[in-house]
């Protein structure tokens, strides 16, 4: 698979950039399609736009965290994740009737591989959201402040404790969270790749 930058990845580097000119270009040439696919699939206007927020946070989130490069065009990229979205969601409903509307977009290999990827990466991060809530209490609250201050002597300092035993908790944390993880009946299928 090649790994040349497609040149819609200036769309990644706007969400990334907060880039309000390109981001509004990004909305005018590609929510038509999305929007049109929900409402045509027992779908709303506004539940076109959530689906479109929802995918963009977790393009936002993947670029931000993984270094995502988009190796393919833009459109069929965020047309079939957005796709997928709104089946997930109509399935959660117990809806099963859907008009498919497949002429919108035809999708390469690479495409539907990074797409996966993507989908991949959001399923990991919901498991990781949901043990680090189930680690609760004093774990949760040192994790949540590392992960956003990054320093552990900002950390320390934040939590009003000890730089050494600030060390030492995380340590301890990581690794239950780690356990809670792996023991999940889910995280098996979520390491192939």
């Amino acid at each position: 698979m090649s790994l040349k930058k497609h040149s819609d990845h200036k769309y990644i580097e706007a969400l990334l950039q907060n880039d309000n000119r390109v981001l509004n270009e990004l909305y005018q040439k590609f929510s038509g399609k999305i929007i049109l696919y929900v409402t045509k699939n027992s779908g709303s206007y506004d539940d076109a736009q959530d689906v479109i927020q929802e995918v963009l946070i977790t393009i936002f989130h993947q670029a931000n965290e993984r270094n995502f490069t988009l190796t393919c065009p833009f459109d069929a990229y965020f047309f079939l994740l957005c796709k997928r979205n709104w089946l997930n969601k109509l399935n959660k409903k117990g809806i099963k009737k859907v008009t498919i509307l497949e002429e919108i977009t035809s999708i390469t290999d690479e495409q539907e591989f990074l797409v996966q990827e993507t989908e991949m990466y959001e399923k990991r991060t919901a498991l990781f959201e949901k043990k680090l809530i189930e680690l609760g209490g004093k774990c949760k609250e040192l994790l949540d402040v590392s992960f956003k201050l990054k320093n552990m002597e900002k950390v320390a300092a934040f939590l009003n404790i000890s730089y050494g035993y600030a060390r030492k908790k995380k340590s301890e944390c990581m690794s239950k969270l780690t356990k809670m993880i792996k023991s999940s009946s889910n995280f098996n299928s979520l390491t192939t790749m």
